[in-house]
């Protein structure tokens, strides 16, 4: 290596990139010069060309120690808490007036003798000495975010101090209960009385059958807001915000003014909207478009009769005030209908986050409030049933938003918009994957106190009992494209994973919700390490485990996992079983046999799917969950990765609708037959 890539390489580590990385065969991929220079543009450092390099990383190392102490910091509750203090030495000898101010409005304040405070390094930088002091806090700060200030002469620094439980959530019970659940997207799961989709009163009809059947869980993909016009972007897990929701899954039967709307009522018992919907409802595809048009047409009649009614327009009202948010997001919406266009494309003040009344309709603004509001309430009702007869609803909350997206726009700080994420190459994708949507800036989100992120899971953790965390690796490291480069061009950028894990634990026991991390693939050890020494659950999926399939079997799931057959972005059982070569079927069919999961050794994928239900029902595994199409064999997946056109993802309805596969003998029986292996005693040590 010259010295020019050296230069190049110690500035990209000052700024968290990974200048190599092993790809999922174990060989090592340096990133070039071009991928190191575009990323170290998108993270912000001042350099257009690679001659610009001895500048930035004089610049970057100056700024580092002219920072007097890191925008954030933890405090577990079990140790003993220092800020680390640069100090150019004029400062380290001085006195100084330190406040710590608590989340619960109280204050602790005190005089610190900068002399007395140990040095653990020094420097000299552009003719200034520094030392790095540490300076202990007194006691122990109670859980939460607080400020601490530090004033020097002619200095003051701050920091969010983090002080959280070392491990996550766990629920009370958690070591002596074995839980088992349902999985479906709600867009999939058809009834009688749906529309173009399922809704929430179809989840809820699903739950309380789940619960009959002595399940605690049902799961599904991610509900959060989408574009379902223009842009038009169905996908789950590019949302349009993950701070609300999606109304194109409100239960319009329950909402309280349909009954008080003459108007709503007429248009919705009308011959051709009647009509319409049978369309949609028999389609064996979510039409969103064309359903999200039937809907709202109902939706923004209910708004404005809810404006007429004092009492509910009064609680609208005063959600409203107390949700400013709600309020900015629904003038967001209405502005991008009015403009066509993409906030991006919009005038500079209004791309910069200020939107005045001209910018929007106030009926579009009502509309999205209004649904935001009865999202709410229909996600509440259903998160209390869940929780009343078990663990609750388990909720995703995926990795990205959309670029186009209000929580982009809102929080560009936040985000590094001149980059998107993705991953490397692989086996199955020989080009790497692009997900088109920017990453969180691993520096803007601690300048702003982790401000969003904390949102994000807050506005999850309210409903979910359980909370599926996509691509948990991406609390470490996550892949980047930048700006004009392709996905084989990527660069890993490293985030502080100890502060994530932190405010995930503080969330978590707030809010009593148990945390899963997504840790398929290629995952580093460190990131499994991290996982359990902060008790989040990994997910075992059974097919991952028969590619290295032994005389003893598969790997059995560990205690802490959310065992499962597959996952959204995986064929289905029966397709797997379909698929894999007859050694391997025979293998895992003789060793279902010996452990007396099947009656004899089968190549019937009926048998064999039972079977492997059985063993992971019967597994320490305190989480499992079963994907309802898997009980009748569906053979065609609900998502085909690196597809667009191709294939039309997030669609595909279920081949059975609720009134149906609830009552048929074989479905019930294998849920039974979990059931009672789930609740069976383990006497082996857990």
């Amino acid at each position: 290596m010259d010295k020019q890539d050296n230069t190049l390489h110690q500035l990209s580590q000052m700024y968290g990139l990974q200048t190599a990385y092993r790809d999922a065969e174990g060989h090592r991929r340096p990133a070039s010069n071009e991928s190191l220079l575009a990323a170290l543009q998108a993270l912000g450092a001042p350099l257009a060309r690679l001659a610009d390099v001895p500048g930035a990383l004089r610049q970057r190392r100056l700024e580092l120690w002219q920072r007097c102490c890191e925008p954030v910091a933890v405090a577990w509750e079990d140790r003993p808490v220092h800020i680390e203090l640069r100090l150019p030495v004029r400062l380290s000898n001085s006195q100084a007036n330190c406040r710590l101010e608590m989340e619960n409005g109280e204050t602790q304040e005190w005089t610190c003798d900068l002399t007395l405070l140990p040095t653990v390094e020094e420097t000299t930088m552009e003719g200034v000495h520094y030392q790095v002091k540490q300076l202990p806090l007194p006691g122990r700060a109670p859980l939460g975010y607080h400020q601490f200030t530090i004033v020097m002469p002619g200095l003051t620094c701050q920091t969010m101090l983090i002080a959280a439980p070392q491990k996550a959530y766990l629920p009370p019970k958690e070591a002596m209960e074995r839980l088992w659940g349902v999985f479906i997207p709600l867009y999939a799961l058809r009834s009688e009385h749906s529309w173009a989709a399922g809704d929430v009163a179809d989840l809820r009809q699903l739950l309380s059958w789940t619960q009959s059947l002595g399940g605690s869980i049902v799961g599904t993909l991610p509900l959060l807001a989408a574009f379902l016009d223009e842009p038009f972007s169905p996908s789950p897990y590019s949302p349009a915000s993950r701070l609300f929701w999606n109304e194109f899954y409100l239960d319009i039967a329950a909402v309280p003014e349909l009954k008080l709307c003459t108007e709503a009522q007429d248009l919705l018992n009308s011959a051709a909207f009647q009509e319409e919907l049978t369309v949609l409802r028999q389609s064996p595809y979510a039409d969103y478009r064309r359903g999200m048009v039937a809907k709202r047409r109902i939706l923004e009649l209910l708004a404005r009769c809810c404006t007429s009614l004092p009492d509910r327009a009064a609680e609208l009202r005063s959600w409203t005030s107390a949700h400013p948010a709600a309020q900015d997001y629904a003038r967001f919406r209405a502005s991008m209908e009015k403009q066509h266009q993409v906030w991006p494309q919009w005038p500079h003040q209004m791309r910069n986050g200020k939107l005045q009344h001209g910018d929007y309709k106030p009926s579009d603004e009502l509309y999205h409030l209004y649904v935001q509001w009865l999202a709410k309430d229909q996600l509440h009702a259903l998160s209390c049933q869940a929780r009343r007869r078990g663990t609750g609803l388990y909720l995703d909350l995926p990795l990205g938003v959309h670029q186009a997206g209000y929580d982009v726009w809102r929080e560009q700080q936040a985000f590094a918009l001149e980059a998107q994420c993705g991953a490397p190459p692989d086996q199955l994708n020989t080009n790497g994957q692009n997900w088109e949507f920017p990453p969180l800036h691993p520096e803007g989100i601690r300048q702003q106190g982790y401000r969003y992120y904390i949102a994000t899971l807050r506005h999850h953790m309210q409903h979910a009992g359980i909370l599926r965390l996509d691509h948990i690796m991406s609390l470490h490291r996550l892949f980047w494209i930048p700006r004009g480069l392709t996905a084989r061009d990527g660069v890993y950028v490293k985030y502080r994973a100890e502060e994530f894990y932190a405010i995930l634990a503080l969330e978590s026991h707030r809010h009593q919700t148990l945390l899963v991390g997504e840790d398929l693939g290629t995952v580093p050890p460190a990131v499994r390490a991290s996982m359990s020494r902060h008790k989040l659950y990994r997910m075992h999926i059974l097919p991952f485990e028969l590619g290295r399939l032994t005389r003893k079997g598969p790997n059995l799931p560990p205690p802490r996992s959310l065992a499962a057959l597959n996952t959204h972005d995986m064929p289905t059982f029966a397709t797997y079983w379909q698929q894999e070569n007859r050694r391997s079927r025979l293998r895992l069919s003789r060793f279902l046999f010996r452990r007396g999961w099947l009656p004899a050794p089968t190549a019937h994928p009926s048998q064999a799917l039972v079977g492997c239900l059985q063993h992971l029902a019967a597994s320490r595994a305190r989480i499992m969950l079963i994907n309802l199409e898997d009980l009748w064999l569906e053979t065609s997946p609900q998502n085909v990765p690196g597809t667009t056109q191709e294939y039309p993802n997030w669609q595909r309805k279920a081949r059975h609708d609720i009134e149906d596969f609830t009552r048929q003998p074989g479905v019930l029986n294998t849920l039974r037959s979990i059931n009672l292996l789930r609740k069976r005693k383990i006497f082996r040590k857990v």
